[in-house]
């Protein structure tokens, strides 16, 4: 069966979030574009009815026309691991070209009150790709989720490891607030299929502000499990990154963002976005429980 003909594309669609946003268009029943490198990683998506998949690199120009064409709207996420910058530049290029009218820069703002973005290479680079996009000529929204939840799973950056019981992370007294990626899937097919976003900036946290001890304590709560925080000294989560096999670059943004986090103790909590939007926030405990077969 052909699939509906979608003006809307989503970048980085194997990604966390990209597959999460890709998987709430399916949900809803909306037609969308879904822009991938590798093939392998987008099998789940085949059989998808409302998902249209389109090889390309959003590095390459040459590789993206067949992606861009009759495209009105985009939704751009690529890693910040990768040359995000090149990378978002090049494609904000390309999909002018195209006759892209609208990107919304999935992006990023971290939560922690007093979080210095110059220390933190990562928000710098998404700071500069916003920059080009708001001069681009496009018209644009930037929407800046905060840490995820999802950040949480067992072999996720956070350190949950639910056999020894612990979430290894150096935090001392910080708070985060951290959103569930689903909350944020649903905003962004809003943005993506209605008027009057333009030139808008949305920011998204979870409602709780939380530190470590808070959220062992719903961890253990929710699962069962007896869970404590383990403030590791730096130089044992650099560690402990490395034994994982967790690529240099990544471990480089998750040092500078753990040390800078550890400078704030509390956290901010917006929920304007969710407000807008009509989305009830996902709390934390909501978070572990609808997904507690990855806590198992």
């Amino acid at each position: 069966m052909k699939k509906p003909t979608a003006n809307i594309l989503v970048t980085g669609a194997t990604g966390l979030s990209g597959q999460l946003v890709i998987k709430e268009f399916e949900k809803q029943g909306i037609p969308v574009r879904a822009l991938i490198r590798d093939r392998e990683k987008a099998k789940a998506m085949e059989s998808y009815t409302h998902v249209s998949i389109y090889e390309g690199d959003m590095l390459q120009p040459e590789t993206l026309h067949a992606a861009l064409e009759g495209v009105e709207k985009v939704l751009m996420i690529s890693s910040a691991a990768k040359k995000m910058v090149d990378t978002q530049q090049s494609f904000t290029d390309a999909a002018k070209k195209a006759g892209v009218t609208h990107v919304i820069k999935y992006s990023g703002a971290d939560s922690g009150i007093g979080f210095n973005s110059q220390n933190f290479i990562a928000q710098k680079e998404h700071e500069n790709a916003e920059d080009y996009l708001v001069h681009s000529g496009l018209q644009w929204t930037l929407l800046r989720p905060s840490q995820f939840m999802q950040m949480y799973f067992p072999g996720a950056p956070a350190g949950v490891n639910m056999e020894r019981g612990e979430l290894a992370l150096p935090i001392s007294q910080g708070k985060l607030s951290p959103v569930d990626i689903e909350d944020v899937a649903k905003v962004c097919v809003q943005l993506l299929t209605q008027d009057g976003h333009d030139n808008r900036i949305y920011e998204m946290t979870g409602p709780d502000a939380l530190n470590m001890e808070e959220a062992c304590e719903i961890l253990t709560r929710v699962t069962g499990r007896k869970m404590r925080h383990n403030n590791l000294s730096f130089e044992a989560y650099e560690n402990a990154l490395t034994s994982r096999g967790v690529p240099a670059i990544s471990i480089r943004i998750l040092m500078e963002i753990a040390r800078e986090r550890s400078k704030c103790i509390e956290s901010h909590i917006k929920l304007d976005t969710h407000k807008r939007f009509g989305i009830r926030p996902t709390n934390f405990a909501e978070f572990v429980y609808k997904n507690i077969s990855a806590f198992k």
